[in-house]
């Protein structure tokens, strides 16, 4: 007879291995079901798609198909600016860099979009100048990009979503128009009330403000504003227009000074990164995922890029991903931005396993059927069962997160389509029966 320690291992080894088989049984059961759904698709046969489910717990991919292959990812290229913020930047976003010297407060941008921007409306940087009583000046020259990011659309200039890149953004780098009266419009920030003029060629029509590419001219047509009228139009960035719109919103002088960064430079905490985050999230905002990146950018070092931020990103934090990432921009707006399925779920499974806390986690994600991009793609719920981010642009649109299961299980999965000609909708929705058909069954 074997000893009762004997007995106990033999017990424990073969309960361990029952567990191990039987995940293992599972997850095949898992895979062939969904196989069998990809293979009777006809939507899904008419483009290029690209799946991964898997599973956390086991550490084990369930499905691949095409998993290995690079897609144009979107807005799903905010998974990494997001995951770069958690792992770089603290609690308080550093909102000011600054020093005084004798009667002067001298103060650099970090690339922090919180400032007076429409939705997080963080105000730390603002009150600490506002406070001041010494003389201010700003000294520009930290960020080293464009002021559009690599491979943008450069006719999309005037449309909300592709504001210029700037190191001291404020009030999201947007003009924003908003109905007065049916012949007058209210213009924030104020400044730019001169530059808007009545282009009287145009008589017909909706009443739409556009931009001039080159200059902070904006137009709108000979016609009515309509009550509830409200348009943000990007506007043309400088140095010298950063301290008008402070100086017109602070009431006060600021000045211009080309000043290197001193090593004693304090750093003024501003707004929760993970408020700012869930506002990139869930709108999707272009705006605030790229000065996300130059926040990053900001931690190690004087110079404020994109570029910097992205290879030292991907050299110290991306080293356990499958394939190599060619990544562009924060925002996803680039076409040059390439990214595997498998990426996608390797880095969600860090991102779930960085955040420590599900429901933490997904209160800064959109939410199927509830917030966010996912809102209208899934049936409207109170209890969401698919949390992630959203991708789109001409041709492409995918989804890559979190599917909750009727059985309590969590998976990860990234669904990526494209090179697409029929509508959206109809891949959407091909897509959302998919992931309910995983939500359903396992």
């Amino acid at each position: 007879m074997f000893p009762l320690k004997n007995h106990n291992f033999i017990f424990i080894t073969f309960v361990i291995s029952f567990c191990l088989l039987a995940g293992c049984s599972t997850n095949k059961i898992i895979s062939k079901k969904v196989a069998r759904e990809f293979k009777n698709s006809q939507v899904i046969k008419q483009y290029q798609v690209g799946f991964a489910l898997y599973n956390p717990t086991d550490k084990k991919m369930i499905f691949q198909k095409d998993a290995d292959q690079y897609f144009t990812p979107a807005s799903n290229t905010k998974l990494y600016t997001f995951f770069a913020s958690l792992k770089m930047l603290p609690d308080l976003m550093p909102a000011l860099k600054y020093t005084e010297r004798n009667d002067s407060l001298i103060f650099w941008g970090t690339g922090d979009p919180s400032f007076l921007q429409f939705a997080v409306k963080d105000k730390s940087a603002y009150n600490f100048l506002l406070a001041s009583n010494k003389k201010l000046f700003f000294s520009p020259g930290r960020y080293s990009g464009n002021f559009f990011g690599e491979g943008w659309a450069w006719d999309d200039y005037d449309y909300y979503y592709q504001p210029e890149i700037t190191e001291m953004p404020i009030m999201d780098n947007m003009v924003t128009s908003t109905y007065a009266t049916p012949n007058k419009i209210n213009v924030v920030p104020k400044v730019f009330t001169s530059c808007f003029e009545i282009d009287f060629t145009r008589k017909t029509g909706n009443f739409q403000v556009s931009r001039d590419f080159w200059s902070n001219r904006f137009h709108y047509p000979a016609v009515a504003v309509k009550p509830g009228y409200n348009q943000q139009n990007p506007y043309k960035t400088s140095a010298q227009l950063t301290v008008e719109i402070l100086a017109d919103t602070l009431h006060k002088p600021v000045g211009i000074i080309n000043l290197k960064i001193p090593q004693d430079a304090k750093t003024l905490p501003g707004a929760k990164r993970d408020s700012v985050l869930k506002q990139m999230m869930l709108p999707s905002d272009n705006f605030i995922a790229e000065h996300l990146l130059l926040v990053c950018s900001n931690q190690i070092g004087d110079t404020l890029s994109t570029t910097k931020a992205i290879d030292y990103i991907t050299k110290n934090y991306l080293s356990f991903l499958p394939d190599q990432v060619k990544w562009a921009d924060g925002s996803g707006l680039s076409r040059q931005n390439l990214f595997t399925p498998r990426d996608n779920v390797y880095l969600l499974d860090s991102i779930y396993r960085l955040v420590n806390n599900p429901e933490k986690l997904f209160d800064l994600l959109p939410a199927g059927g509830k917030s966010g991009t996912l809102k209208s793609a899934y049936p409207k719920t109170d209890k969401p069962f698919v949390f992630g981010k959203t991708g789109s642009l001409g041709g492409v649109h995918n989804q890559s997160g979190y599917v909750l299961t009727k059985k309590g299980k969590t998976y990860i999965f990234s669904f990526m389509n494209n090179s697409f000609i029929k509508p959206t909708a109809e891949v959407r929705a091909e897509m959302v029966r998919i992931m309910t058909y995983i939500h359903d069954n396992f």
